[in-house]
């Protein structure tokens, strides 16, 4: 579900106050035109520098992924911005994050990101997994799988590689943590795979490849693969007819592409 997003010129005045509390005068503040799960998502010059803000309503439905955030934030900041402050006023739950100067991946197939992108996964699987109430690996995709045992494990996942949460600069910084799961470390390539499909018109056989550069990925069961794969296809098939637009149709035609590669 996409998520309509509010113009900073229409905010309103107890957001601009939490911000100048945690950060400074505003100064100026440019509405981020990318990103589909915040209603608040802006780049804010403040007389102590910029920050990223973002927000969601306290009785928005997906509130709760602005507490997962953070409270994972401090465990990842070798591969994300750091959170400077978390705030909620009476109808605003807010995030402030340190500013990074960079541009969403490019996720092509000759794209140089992607060598980037594979340091950061490498270095995320290295990290330990903290002792927070995350999402698990075998609930999250059991309504779409017989037996989603296998995908239980002790890492730290991001699972949602959309390239605007990807920015490039000296490095990849991995945002939006607001789906952090606990499970088998194969999964985020495996999740990477259907976005390199879906964004960067990569073939199954090209995505897997890049899925390869993580060592998780090299020791996976092939049946659990497959039927993850085949997991995610049902997924993004219900999600298409929930929430039709051409992102949606994107990752469902790209997920049900790697099922048949996997299965055939």
């Amino acid at each position: 579900m996409v998520t309509t997003k509010i113009e900073w010129d229409d905010v309103d005045d107890d957001v601009r106050k939490a911000v100048e509390i945690h950060s400074g005068v505003i100064l100026k503040a440019e509405t981020a035109q990318d990103g589909f799960n915040s209603q608040i998502a802006a780049v804010v010059q403040t007389t102590t520098g910029k920050v990223f803000v973002k927000g969601l309503g306290t009785d928005h439905p997906r509130v709760w992924t602005q507490h997962v955030e953070a409270a994972v934030n401090p465990y990842v900041r070798e591969v994300a911005p750091g959170l400077l402050w978390h705030a909620e006023t009476a109808r605003w739950n807010l995030l402030g994050f340190e500013y990074v100067h960079g541009r969403r991946a490019d996720y092509s197939p000759d794209s140089e990101d992607l060598v980037k992108i594979s340091e950061s996964l490498r270095r995320l699987q290295k990290m330990p997994c903290p002792d927070l109430p995350l999402k698990r690996a075998e609930q999250r995709w059991s309504a779409y799988v017989d037996d989603p045992s296998a995908f239980a494990g002790d890492y730290l996942l991001h699972t949602d590689y959309n390239p605007e949460n990807v920015l490039v600069a000296d490095r990849t910084h991995l945002v939006d943590w607001a789906w952090s799961t606990k499970g088998t470390g194969w999964i985020d390539p495996g999740c990477w795979v259907i976005w390199l499909m879906a964004a960067g018109d990569h073939s199954a056989e090209s995505a897997e490849a890049w899925a390869a550069r993580i060592p998780s990925w090299n020791t996976a069961p092939q049946d659990a693969v497959n039927a993850f794969a085949e997991a995610n296809a049902k997924l993004w098939a219900e999600i298409v007819q929930v929430d039709p637009n051409p992102w949606t149709a994107r990752m469902a035609t790209a997920a049900e592409r790697w099922s048949h590669y996997r299965i055939s």
